[in-house]
């Protein structure tokens, strides 16, 4: 059997190697087909946009009911607006005698609901426990009604990004053979319902490759796919039959708006011609232009300025300012601050546009770094940044100078910066002002929309077509533009894994298989140390980071390091029968080897690629410099004391050479020279000053920030349920934070004891205490956002360190 590429999506030019057969005028066997869809990713061509604000929505009437009892429906949905009612999928709700009608819908709570009643009974209710609030990547969504299946709790189904949604609110199923009212003869809606005719819940956000599948209750394996090199989800195409009602919406066909025929952005690209109505729906080119090169897939054609991807948009857990229009426009009332984007760059050359919709006396748009805070203060305040005010004033370090021409109300401010050559221009409708800044430090920047008063803007990052020609080399800011990152998934480099002792020995395999050469374990559920060792000091060997104690020998502990993971004995501390635990693994490079980078010779496992090392050495009784292996200078040093008690000691970029954390204390930094040396590491030693100079034996565990998979920063507490938005460019595994200015515990989160938001389970590395519950944070596609009120990680106006292991990088990343 043989097909063509789905209509409405690029036929793919790829060797004949790779499709494992010919490649003849883009007819591929269905295997082929297949196989490009899971390697590579589907070359989807746009998405749409559903303005709330203008009450944007599709709807269609069957002229025949479908199967009422059983079907699918599929999309990837980016989230606009948060925090109210959306609706993605709707047929009309009555409540003459009580709710009637079925929908699919993200409530004020970030829940997903799937229902069905008749009368005010439910036939069906799921409300998830997790919330959905990340609004700079794409989730997969799969609603399924199933009324027949034999099984009750299979009869309605969610599922997200791939897994089915198991942790609920509600549950109720309905009973066998239940009618739903999708397939019905009855007006169905997407991004809308309507309740008692009169419509309600405009969904905000952008939709891509919607499928309705009639007849048949289907599993995410039909549409999605998990990458074999990131580990990501993604889309494929699904290739089965659609039944009566069924229809596939690419928004692949921009040529016009549908209103009356199977053409347009309501076009159905299944063999049913089942097209949707667009209303509220606009191609007019501007700020309002809906049709959306922003998809879920990385891909160009050769033009990058036409590439696909996950594009910018502005960061709504960022700053103030409210976000509309699925988040490219932001107005404020009063104040300053700077409303960022959700992409940073850190190399490149990259353009975007700003429209003014509302300039007053307060616009003030540019870059920002990714260590101010947005919300104090406009790009180029006195916090950092740099900007291009109203009346035609540059800013930086809060002071303006004479630059370009003024602007107002209805003119477009273009952006070109060049991360490489830290260079800054603006442009006033088409037209260079000149370079405006040309000695921008290296970092991680972010194009921001920036106000010292009332005013509203509307920037573009390239989703949609720019009003002018971007310089030569520049690119619109999207995920398929980024660098691509040295290491795709950060399960084979960092693991957090969850596991159930047995007082029997037992070896536990973690999810990518590499063996570990740190492990620290700590139970959940039992007040119980926390346990490291490493294989350079050797297995049954054990550091405690909530004690001060030398190195024990635990012969029933960590008996061994294993190409999978290792294996534990019979201690309880490790595997107490019944007892919950969590193991943070790090991949270095196995044996040690000599190292006589510094004036002390010192045993090394290193792994640059991940940026870690094992590093262990003899004290000279003097100030000494240490070899680490890494290539790059550490952000982050643990160091102890082997052979006697003793504080741990932290070294960590944020807090600076003279300054010194304890593992095992809630203590504020300590400043002095003598810790290390009043320098700070370079890319082959850090120093030791003379707080240890002495004779005794030591292990340093070298972090260095790996783009992508590794970052270690600060922030500052808001003391607000809204707390900062911290970006690092992946998704995270593990977060460690520490409040650096008082004594505060050493906070552990990660996504292995909570895989959905909000992450609620607490362990602290300086106690033996088991899991404590907070309401924060949220682990998001490019960062974490602090949700709590708290000092262990959001007091106001207090600092924070942090350091944190990706998941996947932000260019290949799903929201969570």
């Amino acid at each position: 059997m043989s097909t063509k590429w789905p209509q409405g999506d690029i036929t793919p030019n790829l060797p004949a190697s790779v499709l494992g057969g010919s490649n003849i005028s883009g007819v591929y066997t269905l295997d082929q087909l297949n196989r490009l869809n899971a390697d590579f990713g589907p070359q989807m061509q746009r998405s749409l946009r559903f303005r709330s604000s203008a009450s944007a929505y599709l709807n269609r009437t069957p002229s025949v009911a479908g199967n009422r009892q059983t079907w699918t429906w599929s999309a990837w949905i980016k989230l606009g607006v948060l925090g109210v009612n959306r609706t993605l999928f709707a047929t009309p709700l009555s409540t003459a005698g009580g709710l009637t009608g079925t929908y699919v819908q993200i409530e004020t709570n970030n829940t997903i609901w799937l229902s069905s009643s008749t009368n005010g009974t439910y036939q069906f209710l799921l409300n998830t426990t997790q919330v959905f609030r990340d609004p700079s990547a794409w989730y997969h969504i799969v609603a399924v009604a199933d009324t027949n299946n034999a099984t009750s709790t299979d009869r309605a189904r969610i599922y997200i990004n791939g897994s089915r949604v198991t942790a609920l609110n509600s549950a109720a199923y309905p009973s066998s053979g239940a009618l739903t009212y999708v397939n019905s003869t009855v007006e169905h809606n997407i991004n809308r319902v309507l309740v008692d005719g009169t419509p309600q819940q405009y969904f905000d956000g952008y939709m891509a490759e919607v499928n309705f599948i009639d007849g048949q209750a289907l599993t995410p394996s039909s549409f999605g796919a998990t990458n074999a090199t990131t580990g990501v989800w993604q889309p494929i195409f699904y290739t089965g039959a659609y039944g009566t009602n069924g229809f596939r919406l690419t928004f692949a066909d921009n040529s016009a708006l549908t209103t009356s025929s199977n053409v347009g952005l309501g076009k159905d690209f299944s063999p049913n011609g089942n097209y949707w109505t667009t209303n509220n729906i606009s191609l007019t080119a501007g700020s309002t232009y809906d049709s959306m090169l922003d998809v879920p897939t990385n891909w160009t054609s050769g033009n990058p300025v036409q590439s696909r991807g996950n594009y910018a948009v502005l960061n709504a857990v960022a700053s103030d300012g409210t976000t509309s229009n699925a988040n490219l426009t932001v107005a404020w009332a009063s104040g300053n601050s700077a409303k960022p984007s959700t992409i940073g760059m850190t190399s490149g050359k990259w353009y975007c546009e700003i429209y003014m919709d509302s300039v007053g006396t307060a616009a003030l748009p540019g870059i920002i770094p990714s260590t101010m805070t947005p919300s104090a203060g406009y790009p180029g305040s006195g916090s950092g940044g740099y900007g291009y005010y109203y009346d035609g004033q540059k800013y930086n370090a809060g002071a303006g100078s004479a630059y370009g021409a003024s602007y107002t109300t209805g003119n477009i401010i273009s952006i070109a910066f060049d991360a490489d050559a830290g260079s800054l221009t603006f442009y006033k409708n088409g037209v260079s002002q000149g370079v405006a800044f040309s000695s921008i430090p290296a970092g991680t920047w972010f194009f921001a929309a920036g106000h010292s008063g009332a005013c509203t803007m509307s920037p573009n990052f390239g989703q949609r077509p720019f009003s002018y020609t971007p310089p030569t080399g520049f690119m619109p800011l999207n995920t398929q533009n980024l660098p691509s990152p040295t290491i795709f998934n950060g399960a084979g480099y960092m693991a957090a894994t969850t596991y159930t002792g047995t007082g029997s020995s037992q070896t536990i395999a973690n999810s990518a298989a590499f063996q570990p050469d740190l492990v620290w374990i700590k139970s959940r559920s039992a007040a119980t140390d926390n346990k490291l060792t490493d294989s350079v000091r050797g297995a049954t060997l054990a550091l405690v980071s909530n004690s001060t104690a030398a190195e024990t020998t635990d012969t029933t502990g960590l008996t061994a390091f294993n190409s999978s993971g290792f294996t534990l004995g019979t201690s309880t501390t490790y595997n107490n029968n019944a007892a919950t635990y969590i193991a943070w693994q790090w991949k270095a490079n196995g044996t040690a080897v000599s190292n006589t980078s510094g004036t002390i010779t010192s045993q090394v496992s290193a792994n640059p690629t991940a940026g870690f090392s094992v590093v262990t050495y003899t004290g000279t009784g003097a100030n000494a410099t240490v070899g680490h292996g890494l290539g790059v200078a550490p952000s982050l040093i643990i160091l102890k004391y082997r052979n006697i008690s003793s504080n741990w000691s932290v070294y960590h970029a944020s807090v600076g050479n003279t300054g010194r954390l304890a593992l095992n204390l809630t203590d504020a930094v300590n400043t002095s020279s003598t810790f290390w040396n009043n320098t700070s590491p370079t890319s082959t030693v850090f120093s030791l000053g003379s707080n240890f100079a002495d004779t005794n034996t030591y292990v340093a565990y070298c972090f260095a920030a790996i783009a992508g998979y590794s970052a270690f920063g600060s922030y500052t507490g808001n003391g607000s349920a809204d707390g900062p938005f911290v970006y690092l460019g992946f998704r995270p595994r593990f977060v460690l934070i520490k409040r650096s200015d008082v004594a505060e515990n050493w906070v552990i989160v990660d996504t292995a004891r909570n895989p959905y938001n909000a992450v609620t389970d607490w362990l602290f590395a300086n106690t033996s205490d088991s899991t404590y519950t907070f309401s924060s944070p949220d682990i998001l596609s490019n960062g974490f956002k602090l949700r709590n009120v708290g000092t262990g990680s959001n007091n106001s106006g207090s600092t924070y360190i942090y350091a944190a292991f990706a998941e996947n990088p932000f260019k290949n990343s799903l929201a969570r």
